[in-house]
């Protein structure tokens, strides 16, 4: 390669560096997370349920692990919570706050539930690079069952009685 073509080479690659050509298209916008807004509980026929509110943007995947304690993301601390057992939910991308920062999920972020069978509590037990996760404190190990809706996105946990 000639010493000119070099030169106009390292010139393109020192101007995309820097943060490209005047003119060119902007940079792609962040993804859109979902944000949760609000929790809510309900008391079925053979079944508690759990439903986790979310803004727009893509539906979260979702998954859960039965455990006999909860741990808060990121920092590993035991979360205490009403229960025997424990379901540990975690819907990815999801978060409790904007893109700014600000909380988008202002209720309580444990609470003990009324009227419901098995489900005792629930608790935000974390909101960090995307990830949320939330934790119910049940009676006794059932079926677990967590899927999401959209149109208005939700994460829906229910837990047999």
């Amino acid at each position: 390669m000639s010493t000119t073509k070099r030169r106009a080479l390292a010139a393109v690659v020192l101007l995309l560096a820097a943060g490209g050509i005047a003119g060119s298209p902007a940079q792609a916008a962040a993804p859109v997370i979902p944000a949760m807004t609000t929790i809510r509980t309900g008391n079925n026929a053979g079944f508690d349920r759990v439903v986790l509110d979310l803004s727009s943007g893509p539906a979260p995947a979702v998954s859960y692990q039965l455990t006999d304690e909860l741990t808060a993301d990121p920092s590993g601390e035991i979360v205490w919570l009403t229960g025997q057992f424990f379901v540990n939910v975690t819907a990815t991308p999801a978060a409790a706050h904007d893109a700014a920062g600000n909380p988008t999920y202002t209720g309580p972020p444990k609470f003990r539930t009324q009227n419901l069978a098995n489900v005792m509590a629930v608790a935000v037990t974390g909101d960090f690079e995307g990830h949320l996760s939330v934790g119910l404190g049940v009676r006794s190990r059932t079926a677990v069952n967590v899927f999401t809706l959209t149109a208005p996105n939700r994460v829906v946990i229910d837990v047999a009685h």
